[in-house]
């Protein structure tokens, strides 16, 4: 499984469009062969920013993610106007966060 997640910001300003246009691209990217979960949510920290958690079964999911014509579009709009550290992680033991 490849786990995705971190932060993205963009100016006050541009943040409800960029917002909805994050959400928009969840909803999409939820239907997609693959993912496992999407989800965008506030930073209550700072009003700027949104957190981002993906789940993927597989690099080659993610992949396909990423290369749809719905992603690329997404990337070329914000491009310039986001930034942010999201990083991707391999995880191969996978359990409930109360069990050992």
């Amino acid at each position: 499984m490849i786990i995705v997640t971190g932060t993205v910001e963009v100016d006050l300003p541009d943040l409800e469009l960029f917002a909805a246009d994050l959400t928009a691209l969840a909803e999409v990217s939820r239907q997609r062969a693959g993912n496992l979960a999407y989800a965008v949510g506030r930073d209550t920290t700072e009003p700027s920013r949104l957190l981002v958690v993906e789940r993927w079964q597989d690099q080659p999911s993610l992949t396909a993610h990423l290369e749809a014509p719905d992603t690329r579009a997404f990337v070329t709009r914000w491009q310039g106007r986001m930034r942010g550290d999201v990083r991707k992680y391999d995880a191969g033991n996978e359990r409930g966060v109360m069990e050992a």
